[in-house]
């Protein structure tokens, strides 16, 4: 199978998505507030991998107009969902971001000229209950009802819309969509910081940096290949596949926290991962095969 290397990818790096909190949460307690974790965080990457950029420059001149609008679309993506997850509860920040396997589901048909099957129905209705079962959403469905649940809701629907062009563009230029997509992640988050509070206050002192700056080198270090192994699949992969196996870094998220922290991880939480498990399941096992002029086959397992 084609895609089932990439979908082993996507699913590892989601995983690896969903043990970030980690490390934020070492970064928080050095003393860096809440908003600034994003900036430290890609502007850290940025300054790491910087001398691998200067070495293809080149290509970022000669190719600008390919890697620059998937840069900036997942690359904001992430910055509104990590700012969401600041300003609204988490739990709505979750599920009002992976909202996304929808949009990007009808983009597809849409863009793509996909074809809706009944295996990725049933998928996406695996994944949704898995996803409220796990986070329990108490007074319905949760609609947008603040700032943070609107950047939750927006970062959800760039990223949809980065992977449908990601898919378009195929899987070139990988090293340099990476980078844009921190680049701009470190641009949007510092937006969002002055949007938030009017200006700069807050910025981490050196004190606070040098306390925390092992969480900081562990994340810089590991945003290059964990990017890498969100990007990539994201070019070969349906945009609703990849929206599905993002869902990952819910279950790795929820069972972290429950082993290193005193959070519950019981017949709930146990109930709703077998369901967004059997969500990936389904949809990998989904023969398709999907060429850049947009055509869609089925295929029957062998």
């Amino acid at each position: 199978r084609s895609d089932l290397v990439p979908s082993i990818a996507i699913a590892v790096g989601a995983a690896f998505w969903g043990l970030y909190w980690i490390p934020i949460r070492g970064i928080e307690q050095a003393g860096v507030h809440a908003f600034w974790t994003g900036p430290v965080i890609f502007g850290a990457s940025s300054l790491l991998f910087l001398p691998l950029v200067l070495t293809r420059l080149r290509n970022y001149v000669a190719h600008w107009r390919h890697i620059l609008l998937p840069g900036l679309l997942a690359g904001s993506a992430f910055a509104l969902y990590i700012a969401s997850l600041v300003l609204t509860d988490v739990v709505r920040a979750i599920l009002l971001f992976y909202m996304s396997p929808l949009w990007s589901t009808l983009l597809g048909i849409l863009v793509l000229k996909e074809r809706l099957t009944g295996n990725r129905v049933v998928a996406l209705l695996l994944a949704f209950s898995g996803l409220y079962i796990v986070l329990v959403v108490e007074g319905g469905l949760p609609i947008p009802r603040n700032n943070g649940d609107w950047f939750a809701l927006t970062s959800g629907l760039c990223w949809s819309i980065a992977s449908v062009k990601l898919f378009q563009d195929g899987a070139k230029m990988i090293f340099e969509k990476v980078t844009m997509f921190v680049v701009f992640a470190l641009l949007m988050s510092l937006l969002l910081v002055l949007w938030q509070q009017g200006n700069l206050a807050g910025m981490p002192d050196i004190a606070m940096l040098e306390t925390g700056w092992y969480w900081i080198l562990i994340v810089a270090a590991g945003m290059l290949p964990i990017t890498y192994l969100t990007i990539w699949p994201a070019t070969v992969l349906s945009p609703g596949r990849v929206g599905m196996l993002l869902m990952v870094e819910v279950l790795v998220g929820v069972a972290s926290a429950a082993i290193l922290t005193d959070e519950v991880f019981g017949l709930r939480e146990f109930t709703g991962a077998t369901l967004i498990i059997s969500a990936g399941i389904v949809e990998v096992l989904r023969q398709q095969k999907f060429d850049k002029s947009g055509i869609v086959s089925d295929h029957t397992p062998p």
